[in-house]
């Protein structure tokens, strides 16, 4: 098994709150770490029916046969859990890690954890690979744009496993649609939502536009914001707010959207081969959205939330990222292998605005990481670490 970066601070919310919540993308390897990082305890999935009907049915006796607490993966299918295990840690010794629940969908298992478990739970997000965990692997390929269109879910690296990526990627949307969106959109509009994840890939990387977004597909704008949340909750896309620290400028209000797996947004662009995104259109877009992915990685590996913006005033002066965390970064994604001053243009700009710390970056495809003038140099195996 390739060793997780979010071990650490799995293990840590779990020697303090009695219930730990892993929520993640669909194939990001939840139940791979959880039957690690917990070996001795049972580990059961209410995607099975049987065992999913039997515990709506009565869920106190069905942990009952839990005494030493239990993983179950898709806890969300199963609201009535909840409810139960509020029951079992309010009236019994106080014993943190008994029950380690996992979910693909994070608006659901929210909505459960508000409504039952406030105030018990450790709440951890598991994305897929990063860099920084291919890399010490031994897995992270030479060259930039070959691990960018392959993308980072843990079947598509395991050695004993031989997917060829189309047939990989279109299982997976059938599977998500299928298990993760039927159920939370009309019945009618499943091939307008596969449209929709299709078309949101051409935005990757851009301030979200849903009036242009719903001419594309043939539906509301209410109603695309509404499939944007979607895909949000269940870790496919991901929204960067724009920065509230305006500087004394007027600055735009629309929020940028993200793909939170380059191979997948890859997939969605039909491109074919690594060849083929080198000479697309979207190139910098695709390593924007790498760029972007690996900062979330860092962040809720660590168990923290990710604090990220960017920065842009209507006169189209924009920064790509700005940290919110104990050391505040201005982060500018080039997708060119070699230093130039250029470079390192608009966060010098940005840094001499701003009158608090902040470490001017630029993230680029060149192999060695430095610093030069003040601005730190970050090669693109190094974005997450």
């Amino acid at each position: 098994m390739i060793e997780r970066k979010a071990y650490a601070a799995l293990m840590r919310l779990a020697e303090q709150f009695p219930v730990v919540v892993i929520t993640g993308p669909r194939q990001s390897g939840k139940s791979t770490l959880t039957k690690y990082a917990f070996p001795d305890k049972k580990y059961i999935s209410f995607d099975d029916k049987n065992l999913r009907e039997l515990a709506k049915s009565n869920p106190g006796d069905f942990l009952k046969a839990f005494p030493d607490g239990v993983i179950i993966d898709e806890a969300q299918k199963v609201p009535e859990i909840f409810d139960a295990i509020k029951l079992i840690i309010d009236k019994s010794a106080y014993t943190p890690g008994k029950y380690i629940l996992t979910g693909s969908s994070q608006f659901r298992l929210k909505q459960n954890i508000t409504d039952s478990l406030a105030g018990r739970v450790g709440l951890i997000k598991l994305l897929p690979f990063s860099m920084q965990e291919l890399k010490e692997a031994g897995l992270l390929p030479d060259e930039p744009y070959d691990i960018f269109f392959k993308g980072f879910y843990p079947p598509l690296h395991d050695k004993d496993k031989h997917f060829y990526l189309d047939d990989w990627f279109e299982n997976y949307i059938d599977t998500y649609l299928d298990l993760d969106v039927k159920d939370q959109i009309n019945a009618d509009n499943v091939s307008a939502f596969r449209k929709f994840i299709q078309v949101c890939a051409l935005y990757s990387g851009q301030m979200v536009n849903y009036d242009s977004i719903s001419r594309d597909i043939g539906v509301s704008a209410v109603t695309i914001k509404n499939w944007c949340s979607i895909l949000e909750a269940s870790y496919i896309i991901h929204f960067l707010e724009p920065d509230s620290n305006n500087l004394g400028r007027t600055v735009v209000k629309t929020p940028k959207l993200y793909f939170v797996d380059s191979g997948l947004m890859c997939y969605l662009l039909r491109l074919e081969s690594k060849e083929e995104l080198l000479l697309d259109d979207h190139k910098g877009a695709v390593v924007e959205t790498a760029a972007v992915s690996e900062l979330l990685k860092k962040r809720y590996n660590d168990a923290k939330k990710a604090n990220l913006t960017y920065y842009r005033d209507k006169n189209g002066f924009e920064v790509d990222i700005i940290t919110d965390w104990k050391k505040n970064f201005a982060i500018e994604v080039k997708s060119k292998s070699d230093v130039e001053k250029k470079l390192s243009t608009s966060v010098r700009t940005y840094v001499g605005l701003r009158t608090d710390s902040v470490q001017g970056s630029v993230f680029y495809l060149g192999d060695v990481s430095c610093e030069i003038n003040g601005i730190r140099y970050v090669s693109w195996s190094e974005w997450g670490s």
